[in-house]
């Protein structure tokens, strides 16, 4: 609150680099902000601290937006930002969603509309490096193939190594993929339940 109030004061400095500084000290704030009431989310519960993450995700990324676009003035500023696609898919369309999770596509796909362009990844088969539990080691495991009825199991079935799926609301596609379906998540932790 202290450095928003004296924004003005920092403007009149050295220009664009007094700009960035500020810019800068005012992420790291909201950032020790964010995480205090994250840590203290998490004793409440995995939906709130999740939410609460990726809220922050979303607002930095439009703190930086709105940075980048004060500086430029010419054209609006594209972002391009890599993340799992827990983050960046739709929460409202899969049982994250129905948890009262969201995420930071969906936060995306609300605000920006059809500006957004959101590119997600998968795998029938394969491999990851990834751990058996929080603060684990990392290992290389064998990704299980896909579960049958789930999305990739149904790509899988086309038989193509790798492709492109665009998918909108108006094209065939979509409607044919809006049913629900069995999605997989593999993050920093992967452990399949194995089929006794």
């Amino acid at each position: 609150m202290e450095l928003q109030q004296h924004t003005s004061e920092y403007a009149k400095r050295d220009g664009r680099l007094a700009e960035d500084a500020f810019f800068y000290a005012e992420q790291n704030a909201r950032l020790v902000k964010n995480a205090e009431e994250y840590y203290r989310s998490m004793f409440r519960g995995r939906v709130s601290s999740w939410n609460l993450r990726d809220q922050h995700m979303f607002e930095t990324l439009q703190a930086l937006a709105g940075h980048l676009d004060r500086q430029t003035q010419a054209e609006k500023t594209k972002i391009v930002i890599w993340e799992h696609n827990s983050h960046l898919g739709d929460a409202r369309a899969t049982s994250m969603g129905a948890q009262g999770e969201l995420n930071v596509g969906q936060l995306v796909r609300e605000q920006y509309g059809s500006e957004a362009v959101l590119i997600g990844f998968s795998t029938y088969t394969g491999t990851v490096t990834a751990a058996s539990d929080w603060g684990g080691e990392h290992e290389r495991k064998r990704v299980r193939p896909a579960l049958p009825e789930s999305y990739e199991a149904l790509f899988h079935e086309t038989a193509l190594p790798h492709f492109l799926l665009p998918l909108s609301s108006e094209s065939q596609m979509d409607q044919v993929l809006s049913g629900s379906r069995l999605e997989r998540a593999i993050g920093v932790i992967y452990l399949p339940i194995r089929n006794v």
